[in-house]
């Protein structure tokens, strides 16, 4: 599978201004289309087999960083307390069950809660260019369709 243009174009209008590597007159991280090419593929080859979900940042300013996530496998439903998830579905194709309740919750760290499912939540269908905001609190829960979905995933502290 190829990640979409529109996606790529998407994902660079978010990250850049100019195409130029940080400086210190303009900190801003920048990644092009060929670098968001080399490293999926670099993370799919790194990837053991079994392996459910790969994570690594692209871009970054500090703490804040711009992710490629690769699931190949369905995590467990989960809750960022004080974190949004944003993120653009770059290629593959999955769904996406949000809201409701997870009754289960086990803290897993201040930035994650886990459970084994949610009650009550809509169900999306995820395809690439799809854009997600899911507001810190929500439960939510990435299902795969296919070999893969990869997201540009971004956590946004919460009010931001």
């Amino acid at each position: 599978m190829k990640i979409l243009p529109s996606a790529v174009a998407t994902a660079a209008l978010l990250f850049a201004l100019p195409a130029a590597a940080q400086t210190a007159t303009d900190p801003t991280s920048f990644a092009t289309a060929k670098d968001v090419q080399a490293q999926l593929k670099a993370m799919l080859a790194e990837m053991k087999p079994g392996q459910g979900f790969a994570w690594k940042p692209l871009v970054r300013d500090g703490s804040n960083n711009a992710a490629i996530e690769i699931w190949k496998k369905p995590g467990k439903p989960a809750v960022h307390p004080d974190q949004a998830e944003y993120a653009i579905v770059l290629e593959g194709a999955g769904t996406l069950v949000s809201g409701g309740t997870m009754p289960d919750r086990e803290v897993r760290n201040p930035t994650l809660v886990e459970g084994s499912r949610i009650d009550g939540g809509t169900t999306r269908t995820l395809a690439p260019g799809d854009v997600i905001l899911v507001p810190a609190g929500v439960p939510h829960w990435f299902g795969i369709t296919g070999e893969r979905l990869v997201l540009l995933g971004i956590k946004l502290a919460k009010g931001q």
